[in-house]
């Protein structure tokens, strides 16, 4: 039964991924969604049947692909929403999860993202009607022009231009943000690339759209990932995974500047960027990492380019960003990205992100964000209030 809906908190219970991998159609999404799911619910330590409502995300797909994968869980005749909302459709999954939870609909939710995609930059897929970002691209037209490049590097190096020529960043600094997404991303196993780079070397990959170079830009993927979300009573019944689960503390979910949904996330539950050490933001480009780290107030403004050039983005710096290696090497299946993110968080908030924890972090932050537009932000911390700690450190 679905609990009073002013007990409205929610929280991770559970999570899982597939590795990440090149779109050479080595699987089907129905299998990838299957081994996410069934690890999420492993992860929860729950059944099929505990399951009250399913979520379903995926850009690329016929509308009910997600029965397809929730069908091998079994049928059960649980309401399946299946959602698209841009590279923000995963984040928008746990949006709905969470909203559910909060009303009162469902004590525990589950939530699949899923992707196959086809080698190559990113396109519309209906070239008879028009695009959804159809007047970002006049815009930009209008503003400094096109070029032959896929539109979505040109929308993403644009702004790193105007970036470097309002505070000063250099290319430079945006091939160092994509030197540390490589760099964590070896030690991760889900991730879709694992080999580092040097500064130099990533600025001397072909360049994409100037100052863009292709080791800055994240690749297309396939994979999948899975989050299980619950109630305070769900969670109050099962005591002894209280341990393990993840309070989700704020969501801010908008169609306008990323900078509004980031500081009302935070300040929604009494927390300032300080309090923030580990993040899982949205580099599908190297310079919008820059331009979150800014509009997210992690820097000073117009200062996130010191910030890189601190060590401040990385292992024993201020914050570390993207551990997971982002979206520029963990992989970018589109409607995996955002519960992978937090999937990457949870681990990390548990202490169980081996190699790549970051220590006695207590508060995570997680940006998502889609063209067209959405923008999803998450704030978690543990539900024990305690911070993340090595194993050996919690015996």
């Amino acid at each position: 039964m679905a609990r009073n809906a002013s007990d409205n908190q929610a929280y991770v219970l559970g999570v899982g991924m597939t590795k990440f991998i090149k779109p050479r159609g080595l699987r089907e999404y129905p299998d990838m969604g299957y081994e996410a799911g069934i690890k999420a619910m492993l992860d929860a330590q729950i059944n099929y049947d505990d399951v009250q409502h399913g979520v379903a995300c995926f850009a690329y797909g016929d509308s009910t692909s997600g029965q397809r994968v929730f069908y091998q869980f079994g049928m059960s005749a649980i309401p399946i929403v299946n959602t698209s909302n841009a590279c923000a459709t995963g984040s928008v999954g746990l949006y709905l999860a969470r909203t559910l939870v909060q009303s009162g609909k469902a004590d525990c939710v589950l939530v699949v993202g899923f992707e196959k995609m086809r080698p190559g930059s990113l396109k519309s897929v209906w070239e008879d009607r028009p695009s959804s970002s159809g007047r970002f691209a006049a815009k930009m037209d209008e503003l400094v022009g096109t070029s032959k490049a896929p539109l979505t590097v040109q929308y993403f190096g644009n702004a790193g231009r105007e970036y470097m020529q309002k505070y000063g960043a250099t290319a430079e600094d945006f091939a160092e943000i994509g030197r540390a997404s490589h760099e964590h991303s070896q030690n991760n196993p889900y991730a879709q690339f694992r080999q580092s780079y040097t500064t130099k070397e990533i600025l001397d990959s072909p360049t994409i759209f100037s100052p863009l170079t292709k080791l800055q830009c994240s690749p297309t993927s396939d994979g999948a990932a899975a989050v299980v979300i619950v109630s305070q009573s769900f969670l109050d019944a099962r005591a002894h995974l209280k341990s393990q689960a993840i309070l989700m503390a704020g969501q801010s979910f908008l169609t306008d500047s990323p900078k509004t949904y980031g500081t009302s996330a935070i300040e929604l539950v009494g927390y300032d960027m300080s309090d923030v050490r580990v993040c899982e933001l949205h580099d599908c480009f190297s310079t919008n990492e820059l331009l979150l780290l800014d509009a997210l107030e992690l820097s000073e403004s117009g200062k996130a380019h010191e910030m890189v050039r601190r060590g401040d983005i990385t292992y024993g710096g201020k914050v570390v960003i993207n551990p997971s290696g982002g979206l520029i090497s963990k992989g970018h299946p589109i409607g995996a990205t955002g519960l992978a993110q937090c999937a990457e968080l949870t681990w990390q908030l548990r202490g169980w992100a081996n190699n790549r924890l970051v220590d006695k972090a207590n508060v995570a932050l997680q940006h998502n964000l889609g063209l067209g537009g959405a923008v999803v932000v998450n704030v978690y911390q543990r539900a024990d209030g305690k911070a993340s700690t090595k194993p050996e450190e919690s015996v």
